[in-house]
């Protein structure tokens, strides 16, 4: 949900519940003011009509309103509001007035003058319920604003935590449900982050621990006899000793304290070179002149980027397999099945799950490429892009910072 909206739905929400009771305290007062002025006018009216029987004035039953006559009892005071002809509010009071039932006492007092002060009341309390209204918008806003702005700082913090930042914290002050929330999330991401160190511990001290006996084991290959069998336990050692020189490598750049040693790198050459090491078959295209590649970085963690890149193609996709060179920017394609949906977005998020190859059509491995090439370029400060073409393939897009 938009911010804004939700800033407005609530300031929305308390200037209608503001208007409501606003509208019944409207109401009420209405009520019994017109109520008082009714019992007032007919006190009045009562007062009148002692002094008429004082006085003994009648008058004709069939003179009195209609509406009054069916209410008249012998000895009885009755009083009745109402309107006459021209429109003019009066309470009226009567009597019936000797043993005939034709004639009867009456008297009449004007509400008019009430009347014209309960609409002038009204007048005041509508201006005053809209100047009410005028000042309890923007407090509303500024109210809803307040717990809005604690969701915005949750939100970004949410936001920071999938992105791989797990040290993000949100801040969780107060004692209302949103800082419930807050700690909420606080919590799982302090939870995330231990089982993530844990792991890096864990592939630390795997690494650690494979590396004494597999040397043991390169040692005891070099002792057996030359033969099919000799060389396919030589290339499972070699590929093990691979496995756990790429956990090594993921474990220093866990450690976050690995710096780039920096310095001008023809681009151009250095490609050549991992295309001679990696032994990858692949069309080079340098585009434009072979001097405006070169570039100021990490040769080394560089190289070591480019080198994953073609083996991913190579082992993950088809041929042909090329590689553009151009100023601060390598682009390495090749033309297998592409990246998978979901391995896709999470590469051009900086993450990649290790172990894990992605379609089984992409090939097998130990899934471990990626996660170095990754590493090295947050070292380095390159910047990866993963996509795939319309016509096909895979494509990894390496662009180098500025000097």
């Amino acid at each position: 949900m938009n911010p804004a909206s939700l800033r407005w739905k609530i300031a929305a929400l308390v200037t209608l519940a503001a208007t409501v009771v606003a509208a019944v305290v409207g109401l009420l007062v209405h009520q019994a003011t017109w109520q008082r002025d009714l019992d007032i006018g007919e006190a009045q009216a009562l007062t009148a009509l002692d002094e008429a029987l004082a006085r003994g004035e009648t008058v004709a039953v069939e003179d009195l309103p209609d509406e009054l006559v069916p209410q008249l009892r012998p000895g009885r005071s009755v009083t009745w509001y109402g309107v006459d002809h021209r429109g003019e509010p009066w309470m009226w009071a009567a009597q019936p007035y000797g043993s005939d039932g034709r004639q009867a006492v009456s008297a009449q007092i004007s509400m008019g003058a009430e009347l014209r002060g309960l609409y002038a009341l009204d007048r005041n309390m509508v201006k005053a319920g809209l100047l009410a209204l005028a000042g309890v918008l923007p407090l509303s806003m500024l109210a809803a604003e307040l717990p809005n702005r604690r969701l915005r700082r949750m939100a970004r913090t949410a936001r920071e935590i999938a992105d791989g930042d797990l040290s993000a914290r949100t801040d969780v002050g107060g004692r209302d449900e949103i800082a419930e929330i807050g700690a909420g999330l606080n919590s799982m991401a302090a939870s995330l982050q231990q089982r993530l160190l844990a792991e890096q511990r864990f592939t630390a001290d795997v690494a650690h621990d494979l590396r004494t006996p597999l040397m043991g084991l390169l040692t005891a290959s070099q002792l057996l006899p030359d033969g099919q069998a000799t060389d396919m336990v030589r290339e499972r050692i070699g590929v093990l000793r691979g496995l756990v020189d790429d956990l090594l490598e993921i474990s220093r750049l866990d450690a976050a304290g690995e710096q780039p040693d920096r310095q001008p790198v023809p681009l151009a050459d250095l490609v050549r070179e991992s295309l001679h090491r990696v032994d990858v078959p692949a069309d080079l295209n340098i585009v434009g002149d072979q001097r405006d590649t070169t570039a100021v970085t990490d040769p080394r963690r560089l190289e070591r980027i480019v080198a994953n890149l073609l083996l991913n193609a190579r082992a993950h996709g088809a041929a042909p397999v090329t590689i553009a060179v151009r100023s601060r920017q390598i682009v390495i394609r090749d033309h297998g099945s592409g990246f998978p949906p979901g391995l896709l977005a999470d590469l051009n998020k900086g993450q990649a799950q290790r172990f894990h190859t992605g379609r089984s059509e992409r090939g097998r491995g130990h899934g471990l490429g990626l996660t170095i090439v990754l590493g090295h370029a947050r070292v380095i400060g390159a910047n990866l892009q993963f996509d795939n073409p319309a016509d096909g393939g895979a494509r990894v897009t390496v662009s180098l910072m500025h000097d």
